[in-house]
């Protein structure tokens, strides 16, 4: 009688396990690797001078006939802003958007962002940064910041994380 012969084998694990290990290993690495980097997002506030109640008595001098150099306009209509909505609400975008083109901004896109971000934000290239500000004071959004991968480099990017006020 011959006895019962014992089979041994090698499993393998499946695909699926594999990808998971090595998606949670990634995922360490990129925690550990931007643990302490900087965050690129600025806060903006609004500040508001107060008038002195009496002025003093003009001083003529050589000086007080220099005229300030006015600030360039903002020409809302040449700047291109795609609308982004990062949160629950339905449609956010689309009535931002229409307000924003109501205003006189080129509003050239709208659609939903996917990722994390921290309040409703304009963000810029740097040489719109000054078209930024305005966009964000017309539509009393208080955050403006860079912008960065994957944003376009040619626009403003806004992302709302809640309905504008």
């Amino acid at each position: 009688m011959h006895g019962t012969r014992g089979q041994r084998g090698a499993v393998f694990p499946s695909p699926v396990v594999i990808l998971s290990v090595l998606a949670v290993a990634m995922a360490g690495i990129a925690y550990v690797v931007t643990q302490d980097s900087e965050p690129t997002e600025r806060e903006v506030t609004t500040v508001v001078k107060q008038q002195p109640k009496e002025s003093p008595a003009p001083s003529y001098t050589a000086s007080a006939t220099a005229k300030p150099k006015p600030k360039p306009r903002v020409h809302r209509g040449k700047v291109y802003v795609e609308v982004y909505n990062n949160s629950g609400i339905t449609g956010l975008a689309g009535t931002v958007a229409d307000r924003a083109t109501d205003i006189g901004w080129k509003v050239v896109g709208s659609d939903n962002w996917y990722g994390t971000i921290p309040a409703t934000t304009v963000y810029y290239p740097k040489r719109l940064k000054r078209e930024a500000k305005t966009l964000a004071l017309d539509l009393g959004i208080r955050r403006t910041a860079p912008a960065v991968d994957p944003m376009r480099q040619d626009r403003l990017t806004l992302i709302l994380t809640d309905p504008l006020d």
